[in-house]
């Protein structure tokens, strides 16, 4: 039977939209963002938006051959279907590859489905628990004597957390973060991210060193699969330990809790296939007395709107949402997403609540996927996880 929310027409488009200045970090530099933004179109006309991240060249083609085919056969309201389906389809093999395809569609299907309900997405998930959502300053500045003026000019912003990339080498680590804390005072939120470029010894090494900093917390300190080692790092650290990558999908959410991994999870929609599964990610974390941030990969006004979206839904999104939004050059919506004096409105509008420039999906169109993983000036350079 024909259903007015059956999507009858998926199109998407690869975007690479340039920062207005190249940032390097411990695995490898980024020139711009390159992005998969997805189109719906229901039987009743009702077009609905969504974005992910596509890094990596496997993203477009699962998204061709697997996810716009599954389109076909769905409505907007389906995306617990849609989620069975793809894995069923032997992609639970590769989560990895499907989990960012997937996001795109479902991101699309809730903004249709808010659109035709007349609805902000938060409101459908429970509605506003908080309508102002604090944000995190994203330094990726590695030179101690250099980083004090960007953070210094974020304060003056009105930003109270801050973030800084790590992992580069141990004394230029503790430099940097010592520097910060002189500059920010004690009453300022500080986080360090060193993207798993440490091993278990070096780890529990430099956790001691960063303790009289008062550190937020350090974020993905060891390689991606270990979690016991985590655990075992958070249960000697005086420092709150956050997992990112270690824990993506809802399944792994749940293994790091259960291993006692982590005092922080950072949700992603894209890495654990969708804004309901990052939805469902939440409330285990919430049920388990942990709190959640939102990982920053590059995101542009798609995915900002969807975040602020799920923070204002999840009591336990206490933490300051990571972004680099701000550091791009563009958007691909005809009114880019404020932060004001360190915050972000949540979005009222239907759906996603902010309206893609189709014009600009066209002008950054993209066939080349350009790698963050990778330092042109480097050709030779290769980020070796753990590397010290």
């Amino acid at each position: 039977m024909e259903h007015a929310l059956d999507i009858v027409k998926v199109r998407h488009w690869v975007v690479h939209v340039p920062l207005a200045n190249s940032i390097s970090w411990s695995s490898g530099k980024r020139t711009g963002s390159t992005r998969l933004i997805c189109e719906v179109t229901t039987r009743n006309g009702i077009k609905g938006y969504g974005e992910t991240i596509c890094l990596l060249d496997f993203v477009p083609p699962v998204f061709e051959k697997l996810v716009a085919q599954l389109a076909g056969h769905l409505n907007v309201t389906e995306v617990e279907k849609l989620t069975r389906i793809a894995e069923g389809a032997g992609y639970y093999h590769h989560k990895r590859a499907l989990v960012f395809a997937l996001s795109a569609l479902e991101m699309a299907m809730w903004d249709a489905r808010g659109k035709h309900a007349a609805l902000p997405l938060h409101e459908m998930w429970g509605g506003a628990y908080r309508d102002q959502i604090e944000m995190c300053a994203y330094v990726y500045i590695s030179d101690p004597e250099k980083v004090a003026e960007e953070l210094l000019d974020y304060r003056d912003q009105g930003f109270r957390s801050f973030k800084l990339k790590v992992g580069l080498n141990p004394e230029q680590d503790v430099a940097l973060v010592a520097k910060a804390r002189e500059v920010l005072g004690p009453a300022a939120n500080l986080r360090v991210d060193p993207n798993g470029a440490w091993t278990p010894g070096t780890a529990k090494r430099m956790a001691a060193k960063f303790a009289k900093y008062d550190l937020q917390y350090i974020e993905q300190p060891l390689i991606v699969e270990d979690l016991a080692g985590a655990a075992q790092l958070r249960a000697s650290s005086a420092t709150p330990i956050c997992i990112d990558e270690g824990a993506y999908t809802l399944q792994e959410t749940m293994t790091a809790i259960r291993l006692g991994t982590a005092d922080v999870i950072l949700v992603d929609p894209h890495e654990t296939g969708g804004l309901w599964q990052c939805l469902k990610t939440g409330a285990v974390c919430e049920a388990a007395g942990i709190h959640v941030g939102m990982h920053s990969g590059g995101e542009l006004g798609l995915t900002q709107a969807a975040y602020l979206h799920l923070a204002a839904s999840m009591p336990n999104a206490k933490i300051a949402l990571d972004t680099i939004y701000q550091h791009h050059a563009d958007d691909i919506l005809k009114a880019r997403i404020q932060f004001v004096d360190g915050h972000a409105a949540v979005p009222k509008g239907s759906g996603l609540g902010v309206e893609v420039d189709l014009d600009k999906l066209e002008h950054y169109r993209t066939d080349i996927i350009i790698s963050a993983y990778r330092n042109p000036d480097k050709p030779d350079w290769f980020a070796e996880k753990p590397s010290f």
